[in-house]
C-alpha cells in the first residue's frame, strides 16, 4: 500500500510559512531527481532514449530546469510553453511539439526552434509545409480506434478521440512528408492516462513497434524514434498500488527484442512524455483555513486557496507566481 510522506518536517514547515506568505507550492528537489535518474536508469538498454516532460502539468521555470539537468527534454503544446521552454535554454531535438488544433504562430515557432513536430492530423501535412516548411524528421500520432484494453479490462476508449491519425493515415502522411524532403520520421501515440499498471507502456509498445515495421515496410520511411507519450501515473488512493518503472522499463525492452531488432531496427530510440509520474509525489500546497464550522450534520473547514493552475490533484503541483518570488531550497 503506497503512503504519502512527508519531505520535509513540521519544524521546517512552520519555518518556511513564517518567511513566505501561504499559499505557495513546496517542491521536493532531492525527490524529483531522484525519480527522474531512476526513469532513465530504466530504458538506459536504449541509447536514444530521452524522457520529454510534459509542461503542460507543471508549467514552472525552475522545476524545468532541474530536470534538463537531469538529461530531459521538454513535451510543449502551445506557443507560450515554447517560449518558457526556450528561455529555459531548451533547443532543438530537446522539444517535442504536439498539438491538436495548432496556430500558425505555433508550428512557425516550433519549426524555428528546430523541435520535433508531431502532426495530430493528415491535413496538418499541408499546413506545416505552408506556413513553417517541413523538416528532415518529423513526428506523426497514430490512433488506432476503437477500445485499448490490458488484462484488468478497459483502460480508455481511442475510438472517440478527436486526435490522431489511422494507419493509412499514417502511411499517406509519411509519403507526402518524404516527397516533400523529410528524411526520418517519429511515431506518437497516447491511449490512456493515469495508469497504475506496469503493462500500459509494454502493451502500448508492442503496439507502435508492430506498426513501425509496417509503415517502414509499406513506404521504406525511416523510423528514427518512437514516443510512448505519457500515461504512466501515480496511486491517488490507499488501495492503489504504485508504479515500478524498472518494471515498466524492461516490459518495453522485451517488445523491443521481440519486434524491432529481428526487423532491424534495433537502432529506433524510444522516447516518454510524463508529467504525473514525474512530479506529482514531489509537490505539493501549502495553505491555511479561514474559518471552520458545521451545519446540517457536516463539519466545514475553508481552505485558503488561489493557487491557479494547482495540479496536486491532477499531474504535478503547477506553478505559480509566488514561487518565481520566493525561491528556497530547504536544507
Amino acid at each position: 500500500m503506497p503512503q504519502k510522506k512527508p519531505f520535509i518536517t513540521l519544524a521546517q514547515a512552520k519555518e518556511i510559512a513564517a518567511d513566505i506568505p501561504t499559499p505557495f507550492h513546496l517542491y521536493d528537489e532531492k525527490g524529483i531527481r531522484e525519480n527522474a535518474r531512476r526513469v532513465n536508469a530504466a530504458f538506459s538498454w536504449n541509447k536514444g532514449f530521452k524522457e520529454y516532460f510534459a509542461v503542460k502539468a507543471t508549467p514552472n521555470p525552475y522545476l524545468l530546469k532541474i530536470l534538463q539537468e537531469e538529461g530531459c527534454g521538454v513535451d510543449c503544446s502551445s506557443y507560450t510553453e515554447l517560449l518558457m521552454s526556450e528561455a529555459c535554454g531548451f533547443k532543438g531535438s530537446d522539444i517535442m511539439f504536439s498539438s491538436n488544433d495548432t496556430p500558425a504562430q505555433d508550428m512557425k515557432k516550433a519549426y524555428d526552434l528546430g523541435a520535433y513536430i508531431n502532426l495530430d492530423d493528415l491535413t496538418h501535412v499541408a499546413f506545416l509545409e505552408k506556413v513553417a516548411g517541413v523538416p528532415k524528421t518529423v513526428c506523426c500520432r497514430f490512433n488506432p480506434g476503437g477500445v485499448f484494453e490490458l488484462g484488468n479490462g478497459i483502460m480508455d476508449n481511442p475510438g472517440d478521440a478527436k486526435y490522431g491519425m489511422s494507419e493509412d493515415q499514417m502511411a499517406e502522411a509519411y509519403t507526402r512528408l518524404m516527397a516533400a524532403g523529410a528524411e526520418q520520421f517519429g511515431i506518437h501515440s497516447f491511449l490512456a492516462s493515469n495508469t497504475v499498471t506496469d503493462d500500459y507502456y509494454p502493451k502500448l509498445a508492442g503496439i507502435l513497434f508492430e506498426l513501425a515495421v509496417r509503415l517502414h515496410k509499406r513506404t521504406g520511411a525511416k523510423i528514427k524514434f518512437i514516443n510512448l507519450s505519457g500515461g504512466v501515473g501515480i496511486a491517488y488512493r490507499p488501495d492503489q498500488r504504485s508504479n515500478d518503472i524498472a518494471a515498466i522499463g524492461e516490459g518495453v525492452r522485451k517488445k523491443f527484442e521481440e519486434i524491432l531488432v529481428p526487423a532491424g531496427m534495433g537502432d529506433v530510440a524510444i522516447f516518454t512524455e510524463m508529467g504525473r509520474f514525474m512530479l506529482a509525489p514531489y509537490g505539493e500546497s501549502r495553505c491555511g483555513h479561514r474559518a471552520a464550522g458545521a451545519g446540517r450534520g457536516r463539519c466545514v473547514c475553508v481552505r485558503q486557496c488561489g493557487l491557479l493552475g494547482s495540479g496536486a490533484g491532477k499531474a504535478g503541483a503547477g506553478g505559480h507566481p509566488l514561487l518565481a518570488a520566493a525561491v528556497r531550497r530547504v536544507q
